[in-house]
């Protein structure tokens, strides 16, 4: 039965997706592949205003860019995949676009823990309390 999975990648950190995008490429093999980055937010709106106008654009711009990139040297061509880059809290952004995309299962990595944060990353452990579709962790 194909799967449609979302993949969420931290283009600075291959722990990331190290391990997780197997997984992801082995239950999405028939399916679609849905990979997604977030630019996180600054918090406060003032501190955006430091970056000039129009910054946001070009954060897009650019690291959608660079995830096309990453897709075509880590996805295989006869794969669907979609790369989709959103901008908020990352949390928010994985479940609201597993929502939108209607995915069967949110593939995510996860590093392997330390003492600050036990099991789980922050965002990793609340996509996993709140998400509405099925989470599958891997550990790195």
């Amino acid at each position: 039965m194909p799967e449609t999975i979302l993949l969420p990648v931290d283009l600075s950190s291959s722990a990331s997706w190290e391990k997780a995008l197997p997984r992801a490429r082995a239950l999405a093999e028939d399916g679609v592949l849905h990979v997604i980055t977030v630019i996180p937010n600054f918090g406060a709106s003032m501190v955006g205003n430091f970056f000039g106008e129009g910054w946001m654009e070009r954060a897009l711009h650019e690291v959608g860019e660079k995830l096309t990139q990453w897709v075509n040297a880590h996805v295989p061509r006869g794969q669907e995949v979609h790369p989709h880059v959103m901008h908020g809290r990352i949390y928010d952004e994985i479940i609201r676009a597993a929502e939108r995309l209607d995915v069967d299962t949110i593939v995510l990595g996860a590093p392997p823990a330390d003492v600050a944060d036990y099991l789980l990353g922050p965002n990793a452990a609340r996509v996993v309390r709140h998400s509405r579709k099925s989470v599958f962790v891997v550990r790195g």
